[in-house]
């Protein structure tokens, strides 16, 4: 029950996010004096509407989203106020016949929106929700995330996962995990009566350990258990080295003994570190700097990941790096409510408005960035010719542009549907 109104609750957050997104455009466009006549939330069937002060607010049956009509957004615009009798292009009040600085500040609006909520979003988290404390992972138990069947002697990159090559149980050691049993969520508490506080401490012993039997101890829910193990040594990487696996070179490499597990550090472990209102601020600005670059890199990174979002639909495993919809998204803050971790969850809110900030601005029709690109085209283009004593060459025909755009729409619409199916089929899961 709580799973599904952590999702239900996460997909409201969502839809007015984008509401919001909408209300920007609108209350900008009215600011500057540009007509607009509706601003509704969702789509479809009207459920209630109202009219105030010449515009018309209401609330439609799906709730995917939300818009608003502001009159002459093209010069093309051939809609009738049945007020004025005009059509959009001859309203003295059309979005067109505004200077390119006002049009670009109110297509921009709704992005900006993105961006405020993420930021709030992320001043908040920081101040006064709190984040595990990373500095103390050192410090928490060391409990098993998931176990390999061997280690591997030497220290190799697989350039085809872009990570640590596995080890081939044929020729290499067993690793003491496969000895031990050792399963997910297991928590390991002492080597041979040296007890374990955290990941450094379990690092330390192995390294004093290689080539012994040792007895581990270590507890699987309530029970406390125990059993030997030969530990192996093995090349790893320094745990002072944070580069990415491609990245490693010999001097990051050291010998030492593995269990063969991974660690699984919950936040739920960690300390929480809150910063306060002023200090809150700079962490939020540290944040929305790295969040910012990873989602340039996540947009680089979507033609590659295509196929694997495809294999996903068929059955093969998904990928947690594979795109994801707003109802992959609302599945995983459901989980991250259920579990309690509103640290993950909030920073998921705002990874996500960022995302829709920056995407929306993309200087590609049907997004808010590509009205502003014609908008800035047509003033060059215009102060090119007054330059070279030419007439004006005019506006841009949007109808010119719509095998383009509908060829825009097709692909978004193929993509949403591959990530809404496989986030149907087969979603990612914390779990």
């Amino acid at each position: 029950m709580t799973f599904v109104l952590g999702i239900v609750l996460f997909a409201l957050g969502i839809l007015i996010a984008v509401a919001i997104h909408e209300a920007g455009h609108f209350w900008s466009a009215r600011w500057f004096g540009m007509k607009a006549t509706r601003y509704f939330i969702g789509f479809g069937p009207t459920i209630f509407a109202f009219k105030r002060n010449g515009v018309e607010y209401g609330l439609k049956a799906l709730p995917f989203g939300a818009f608003v009509k502001i009159v002459g957004m093209t010069p093309q615009e051939e809609d009738i106020d049945p007020e004025t009798g005009k059509s959009g292009a001859d309203d003295p009040k059309a979005m067109w016949r505004f200077p390119v600085w006002k049009r670009t500040i109110v297509m921009a609006a709704g992005s900006i929106t993105h961006f405020a909520l993420a930021l709030i979003t992320l001043w908040i988290l920081f101040s006064f929700v709190g984040v595990p404390d990373v500095a103390k992972a050192n410090a928490v138990p060391v409990r098993v995330g998931t176990t390999s069947p061997c280690v591997s002697p030497t220290y190799q990159y697989d350039p085809t996962t872009k990570t640590q090559k596995t080890c081939d149980p044929a020729t290499d050691p067993q690793s003491p995990a496969a000895q031990l049993g050792l399963q997910p969520g297991d928590i390991i508490l002492a080597i041979d009566g040296h007890a374990i506080g955290g990941n450094q401490a379990l690092r330390d012993e192995l390294k004093n350990d290689v080539g012994k039997t040792v007895t581990v101890q270590y507890k699987r829910g309530e029970e406390t258990l125990s059993g030997t193990a030969k530990i192996p040594e093995a090349q790893r990487v320094k745990s002072s080295v944070t580069k990415t696996a491609d990245q490693i070179t010999a001097d990051d490499l050291e010998r030492g003994g593995m269990l063969g597990i991974t660690v699984d550090i919950r936040s739920s472990d960690l300390p929480v570190l809150r910063y306060g209102a002023l200090d809150g601020a700079g962490q939020t600005a540290s944040a929305t700097a790295t969040l910012v670059e990873r989602t340039f890199e996540s947009f680089k990174a979507i033609p590659q990941r295509i196929p694997n979002l495809w294999n996903a639909i068929f059955g093969a495993e998904r990928d947690p790096d594979t795109p994801v919809s707003v109802v992959g998204a609302s599945r995983i803050g459901g989980e991250l409510f259920e579990l309690g971790d509103w640290a993950s969850l909030l920073s998921l809110f705002a990874t996500l408005n960022l995302f829709f900030g920056i995407f929306n601005l993309f200087p590609l029709l049907p997004m808010d960035g590509g009205h502003i690109a014609i908008a800035w085209f047509e003033r060059v283009r215009s102060w090119i010719a007054a330059r070279m004593g030419r007439p004006d060459p005019g506006r841009v025909d949007y109808y010119k542009l719509a095998p383009l755009t509908l060829a825009m729409i097709g692909v978004l619409g193929v993509f949403v549907l591959l990530t809404v199916t496989a986030d149907f089929v087969n979603p990612i899961t914390l779990k």
